[in-house]
């Protein structure tokens, strides 16, 4: 791999593939070091833009993403991304909605959805995922 976080940083996800990906909330400043190659964001409403390669999904703060077949499509981008690039997923808080596509994320690199949010709250944030239609979705996501 080239080009992907440093495993030990704060907010970065080790997936079982290897694949690193680091979770943010925007309300706190970006972090020091490298700068994400890709970066999709998780908000109700666009934000501003910002000089890497970026996709921002509507997904209003405590719910699921407007358009699922959008975030599947951007999920699995970001999941091949993460191979080779430095891949962030934020939203403004960096625990509910970061943490749904965080363990999608974990689905989509083999493990099992029922599995899949204690994994994220075990390796990202003990309170990732925050509610529980966010928990029936990461369990139905495909």
């Amino acid at each position: 791999m080239s080009a992907v976080w440093e495993p030990a940083a704060a907010g970065v996800l080790r997936l079982p593939s290897g694949r690193l990906v680091r979770g943010r909330g925007l309300r706190r400043p970006l972090p020091a070091g490298p700068v994400p190659a890709f970066a999709l964001y998780l908000l109700r409403r666009e934000p501003p833009p910002v000089p890497w390669e970026a996709r921002w999904l509507r997904w209003p703060d405590f719910w699921l993403p407007s358009d699922r077949t959008a975030f599947g499509v951007a999920l699995r981008e970001a999941w091949a991304r993460a191979e080779t690039e430095r891949v962030e997923i934020a939203c403004a808080g960096g625990r509910g909605r970061t943490g749904t596509a965080l363990a999608c994320l974990a689905v989509l690199d083999g493990v099992p959805n029922h599995e899949a949010v204690a994994y994220v709250r075990e390796h990202y944030a003990s309170h990732a995922v925050e509610t529980p239609w966010q928990r029936r979705f990461v369990a139905g996501f495909q």
